[in-house]
């Protein structure tokens, strides 16, 4: 397809800062783009209708880590290093509240559940045994104690007669902070353009050719937030994996309320418009959910099926209405890489399906690294 001088010259000259993916990192980049340098010309390139990924097809987590997740984290990571993770989530779930406000991104907090399989009897005496070092590792932070075991009150089958309880755990409506994000970043003049690959980049003197399916031209700065799709421009330590998701219709006087975790939070499930919004399951077949094509498989849309009618509403009558799936991006460590990958380059990937609290901080400190 041939561009016109219009499409030229508004969009594709002159661009300072180019940024690869419109996700949760990709905003956030171009709002401190801008805030440090408001005369400059900032363009977003993304593949996708909505940002590719797990931006928009997230469960909606404003959450820091289980009692078991941070406990496995310990069996892999240092103190410090898991004091510096918590921290960074907190952090960058503050910074997203403080961007857009409560209200945009209908937050609210409901607190946070674990709960533990009958079956699961070694990982719930861990927690229990472990909840006060676990506690006293997280006070500093919180000025409190973080974790607490309560009766099973409301009402799960086939687990454990107490669950882990965290106060400071909330949620999100995704797509309202995702819309949010897209409506500030453009107020300020940050333009995008939607379906968009870029296939290939090169540095020539002070600048950065890109290639595109579309077309090709110059950016002096840029700046890659692909995540679970790094490895197609990148050789980075970070893998693609797939997370399915279902939700229900409608339940009539649904009790639940909160976020919860099963499992060692490979299963996770949250209310939602009184509805049950249910993921997870990637750990029945890593090497199958290590991908980055979108879709969902029967062994694990069965399972979350299983818990959801025998587990988490074993007495009611339950309609799933939607399925979908997102793609990640992990790795061997949950630090992400955040780092310049030459004078002009630069990337923030690798979020470890902890996007929603640490997307805005890891997008802050990849436009922070521009002299």
């Amino acid at each position: 397809m041939k561009l016109s001088y219009w499409e030229i010259k508004t969009w594709l000259t002159q661009v300072d800062y180019t940024i690869v993916g419109s996700g949760i990192v990709g905003l956030n980049c171009a709002l401190q783009l801008k805030k440090r340098f408001p005369k400059a010309n900032v363009l977003i390139l993304e593949k996708g209708i909505w940002p590719q990924g797990a931006s928009t097809k997230n469960a909606g987590f404003a959450c820091f880590g289980s009692l078991s997740e941070i406990i496995e984290d310990l069996n892999h990571h240092s103190q410090e290093e898991v004091i510096r993770l918590v921290k960074e989530r907190v952090k960058g779930l503050n910074l997203l509240r403080k961007n857009l406000g409560d209200t945009t991104i209908d937050y609210q907090n409901l607190g946070g559940y674990e709960l533990f399989l009958d079956s699961d009897e070694a990982l719930y005496q861990s927690c229990l045994n472990k909840q006060d070092e676990i506690n006293a590792l997280l006070y500093p932070i919180f000025n409190a104690d973080v974790f607490s075991f309560e009766k099973n009150a409301l009402r799960f089958k086939n687990i454990k007669s107490h669950y882990s309880f965290n106060a400071f755990e909330g949620q999100i409506d995704t797509g309202k902070m995702m819309e949010g994000l897209l409506n500030k970043v453009q107020t300020l003049g940050v333009k995008i353009l939607n379906n968009v690959t870029v296939e290939a980049f090169s540095e020539i003197s002070n600048s950065v050719n890109i290639k595109t399916n579309v077309f090709e031209f110059s950016t002096s700065k840029l700046f890659i937030t692909t995540n679970g799709f790094a490895s197609q421009l990148l050789n980075e330590a970070v893998k693609p994996a797939r997370a399915q998701v279902l939700i229900t219709k409608p339940i009539n006087n649904l009790q639940i309320k909160g976020t919860f975790h099963l499992d060692k939070g490979y299963y996770y499930f949250r209310n939602i418009d009184g509805r049950i919004l249910l993921g997870g399951g990637r750990n029945l077949d890593f090497k199958t959910e290590e991908t980055s094509e979108f879709g969902e498989t029967k062994i694990i849309q069965n399972k979350l099926e299983d818990l959801l009618q025998n587990t988490i509403l074993p007495n009611t009558n339950v309609e799933i209405e939607h399925r979908w799936s997102g793609i990640m991006g992990v790795g061997n460590q949950k630090k992400p890489i955040v780092k310049p990958l030459s004078n002009h380059v630069f990337c923030g990937v690798r979020l470890g399906g902890m996007g929603v609290a640490i997307g805005s901080t890891i997008g802050y400190q990849l436009a922070n690294l521009l002299d």
